[in-house]
C-alpha cells in the first residue's frame, strides 16, 4: 500500500503537462485526461471509506467498472443476453454463485467444442428475495437446451436482441447488451460486497485492444486519434460540459460505426 511519506529522489520526477488518451479501436471510443506539469512524487492511497466524499468515490468506481465492462462487450460483439436462476429457495451465497457460474461456463465451453470464447456476466440480488441470479452475454448462437442442460440448477433464458430497427449491426446490438449489463454493475455498488469478489466476470484473453497517444493540445490529440481510427471523431465530449464534474480535465471521443 502506498503511503503519504515524502518521496525519495528516485521516486520524484518532472512531469510534462498535456493530454493522454486511450483509444479502443474495436469499440470506436476513446477516453483521456489532462495532466498538469510539475513534480510527481509519492502517491497517497485513499480507501472508499476514508475519502472526503465516499458517495462520490463510489459513483466514480461504479462508472469506471461499467465503462470497462461495456468496452469488453462491444469489442467482442456480445449480442445475446441470457439469465441463469436457481430453482427452489435460490442461492444466497455469493461465493457459491461464482463457483457454480464458473463451472457452467467451463462445461459450456466443452459442449461447444472446447475452444475459448468471450463472455461476460453480472450477478444480481433478486428483488423478490429469491437470492442471486446471473445476467450474461455471449456473441454466438447457443441452443437453449444446451444452456439449460449445462446449467442444471434451475431456469435459463437466452435471446438475441430483437427490439432494434431492421438492419441494426452487431456493433449496435452489442452496445445495447453492454448497456443492459452495465446497469447491474452500477447497481451492485449500492449493495453489500464480499471482499475479494468482483462486480462482474469476463472470459480471459479477450480484452479490447488499446492504443495510447499523447499531445500537448486537445486539437492535436484529436488529430492523433484520427490517425489511429482513420477518421475524425463524430462526437467529442469535454468535462467542462459535465455537470458536477470535479476531477481533472477529461475528454471522451466516439466514432460512428
Amino acid at each position: 500500500m502506498l503511503t503519504g511519506s515524502s518521496p525519495s529522489p528516485e521516486e520524484t520526477e518532472e512531469v510534462v503537462g498535456g493530454w493522454s488518451l486511450s483509444i479502443y479501436p474495436e469499440v470506436l471510443e476513446a477516453a483521456g485526461t489532462y495532466r498538469v506539469g510539475g513534480t510527481r512524487g509519492g502517491a497517497v492511497y485513499v480507501g472508499p471509506g476514508d475519502a472526503v466524499d465516499p458517495e462520490r468515490t463510489m459513483r466514480i468506481a461504479a462508472g469506471r467498472a461499467a465503462s470497462k465492462l461495456k468496452r469488453y462487450v462491444v469489442a467482442n460483439r456480445l449480442n445475446r443476453l441470457g439469465t441463469l436462476t436457481y430453482a427452489g429457495e435460490g442461492c444466497h451465497d455469493p461465493v457459491a454463485l461464482r463457483r457454480d457460474v464458473g463451472e457452467f461456463f467451463r462445461r459450456l465451453r466443452a459442449a461447444l467444442g472446447g475452444d475459448p470464447f468471450p463472455y461476460a456476466w453480472v450477478p444480481e440480488w433478486h428483488p423478490g428475495g429469491h437470492g442471486l441470479h446471473v445476467h450474461f452475454t455471449v456473441g454466438r448462437f447457443v441452443p437453449r437446451t444446451m444452456i439449460a442442460g449445462t446449467w442444471g440448477r434451475g431456469f435459463v433464458h437466452i435471446k438475441l436482441l430483437s427490439d432494434l430497427p431492421v438492419g441494426t449491426s452487431a456493433f449496435h446490438e452489442a452496445y445495447m447488451a453492454a448497456g443492459y449489463l452495465a446497469k447491474y454493475v452500477s447497481k451492485a455498488f449500492g449493495e453489500d460486497r464480499v471482499l475479494g469478489l468482483h462486480r462482474y466476470e469476463v472470459a480471459q484473453g479477450f480484452q479490447p485492444k488499446v492504443v495510447r497517444v499523447i499531445a500537448l493540445y486537445l486539437d492535436d490529440l484529436i488529430e492523433e486519434a484520427r490517425k489511429v481510427i482513420g477518421a475524425r471523431p463524430t462526437e467529442v465530449l469535454h468535462s467542462d460540459e459535465w455537470p458536477m464534474w470535479s476531477g481533472p480535465k477529461a475528454v471522451v471521443m466516439r466514432w460512428s460505426p
